[in-house]
């Protein structure tokens, strides 16, 4: 069986800075992880086992215990930095800059009189946090949340993991549903993200099945799994090597390798080694299991 990697995969640079920052701290075991680093179990298992204190993302309204408190890649709002501040944390920022810039966006279409419109999954943590910091919005997961709204002017941002073929038609359902009003939208879906879905749209074309490596609450992870569902080719998530099973991939003679951006580089190649060791003569005998 042949595996294909994707030419744009795997850690983008926000988390890898975000990880390195927390490597870099000398007493893990003083400092709180305000909600999850990176929603990537592999990740999450290594900081735990450092001594990370870390706060459940659905419960970051208490204060941490410890005095020095570290902000996730996802960021969090200025409200939230300025509760933390107030209660005499000192914060270590690992917030990404591509996630300060839909932020910005946000915060500027208000100043300017905008109804903010976010395109993105409205419980995950970095929507939270745009949101938090706004008067006036409405989160737009799926088509069903467009409606005519009440404002004569509407600014769109993305959630920056966003599909942009989802934001397209979110956005022109927005304009079609409010026809006469002042609509305008800022691209800050970001770069890694685009990379990484093009790459994957680039290897569903040359593959007959597609193994998605991430973890299960990761919202670009999952992105790139509902890329191939939606082309109706064959696609397993899995977290890491040891979830992959040979019956899986019965009868495929190639196969595709793709990674969420919070996925570590060690995972990724223990992933491909393992689907490279599936003998033609195991697979044949493994049933099909699909």
């Amino acid at each position: 069986m042949r595996v294909i990697r994707a030419e744009a995969m795997g850690m983008c640079f926000g988390v890898r800075d975000a990880l390195e920052i927390a490597r870099q701290v000398e007493a893990p075991q003083q400092v709180t992880i305000h909600g999850e680093l990176v929603h990537n179990g592999e990740v999450i298992r290594e900081l735990q086992e450092r001594g990370f204190r870390m706060t459940p993302e659905g419960r970051r309204t208490a204060l941490p215990m410890t005095d020095d408190v570290l902000i996730t890649a996802h960021g969090v709002s200025q409200r939230e930095r300025r509760r933390l501040q107030e209660a005499g944390k000192r914060l270590i920022d690992t917030t990404c800059p591509l996630v300060e810039a839909v932020h910005e966006a946000a915060q500027e279409l208000h100043r300017q009189g905008y109804h903010v419109l976010v395109l993105g999954r409205r419980n995950h943590v970095e929507v939270v946090g745009i949101i938090e910091d706004l008067e006036r919005f409405d989160v737009i997961e799926r088509l069903e949340d467009v409606r005519e709204f009440a404002a004569p002017r509407l600014g769109i941002v993305c959630q920056s993991t966003t599909q942009p073929e989802e934001a397209r038609r979110l956005r022109d359902a927005i304009t079609a549903a409010n026809p006469g009003k002042e609509v305008r939208f800022i691209d800050t879906i970001c770069k890694p993200t685009r990379d990484r879905q093009r790459a994957a749209l680039e290897l569903i074309e040359q593959v007959e099945a597609l193994v998605v490596v991430g973890g299960r609450r990761s919202n670009n992870t999952r992105q790139l799994v509902r890329l191939a569902e939606e082309r109706s080719l064959p696609v397993f998530h899995v977290e890491n090597a040891d979830e992959l099973e040979p019956a899986w991939f019965h009868g495929f003679g190639t196969v595709g390798l793709t990674a969420g951006t919070s996925t570590l580089d060690e995972t990724i190649d223990a992933v491909f080694d393992r689907l490279s060791s599936f003998e033609a003569a195991e697979l044949a005998g493994a049933g099909s299991g699909l």
